[in-house]
């Protein structure tokens, strides 16, 4: 869904980017203090960065000017909040703009808007539905990931509609005819994105638990199937053994 440099006429683009600009500000901001607070975080931000820069390099040709991908964003918007990914969206964007000559230096802005920004919030909002309502924490993942491209997919055909009006229809026709054509490749890209999402955040849960329950991400009542391999207290033989055994699990938790 990256627009093509020179697909936008020169105002569109100029207005894209000055109303992206400040969520990116805005999310460098919030990247900074992260990694001053808590440095170790470094690590799982590059992991979230890398992670979108992968997928979203991943395109079929969908539509002049444009094409379907997965975004990648989801994950970080759960790791890190919405607002980080405002900055890594930007600067995976800006990379592939450079050097893969997919999405567009002028059309920065637009691209932002739709997979850095409305992308990451609209996919945080139904993981957070998904947790209020005491849903599985992996069926919250799938829901953001899906849900922050099929986001990213609906804004940029609304980006396109209003930038090429269809000459009889208008903005309305526009906006049917990029969503249908979008529609084809997009939805099956989101569901199969939700389930390599979960995979991801799997792999993330062995390897990186400690840092997850700092972020809020694994809430205590997951904490046991992180520590499965633990001993349990019913385990051990002694009752000191037992109480080491608790007191350890609770000062993890």
């Amino acid at each position: 869904m990256h627009i093509a440099e020179g697909y936008l006429p020169p105002w569109h683009a100029a207005a894209w980017t000055a109303v992206a600009t400040p969520f990116v500000v805005h999310g460098a901001r919030q990247v900074v203090r992260e990694v001053r607070e808590h440095p170790e975080s470094r690590l799982l931000l590059g992991a979230a960065g890398a992670f979108t820069f992968v997928l979203s390099a991943i395109k079929l040709p969908s539509v002049t000017g444009s094409s379907s991908h997965p975004t990648g964003t989801g994950l970080g918007a759960v790791l890190f909040r919405p607002p980080v990914m405002a900055l890594l969206g930007g600067i995976v964007l800006a990379f592939q703009a450079l050097l893969l000559a997919h999405g567009g230096i002028t059309t920065w802005g637009a691209n932002v808007m739709s997979m850095a920004v409305i992308g990451p919030w609209v996919g945080y909002g139904l993981y957070a539905v998904c947790r209020r309502a005491r849903l599985p924490l992996l069926v919250g993942v799938f829901a953001a990931m899906a849900a922050a491209d099929l986001a990213t997919y609906l804004t940029t055909a609304f980006q396109l509609a209003l930038a090429h009006p269809d000459p009889a229809s208008g903005f309305p026709g526009a906006l049917a005819k990029f969503l249908g054509i979008f529609a084809v490749t997009q939805i099956p890209l989101a569901l199969a994105e939700g389930f390599l999402g979960v995979l991801a955040f799997r792999v993330l849960r062995d390897v990186a638990a400690p840092e997850l329950r700092r972020l809020g991400v694994l809430p205590r009542e997951d904490t046991g199937s992180v520590d499965a391999d633990r001993p349990s207290s019913g385990s051990s033989g002694s009752s000191g053994s037992s109480g080491s055994s608790a007191a350890a699990v609770t000062t993890e938790a």
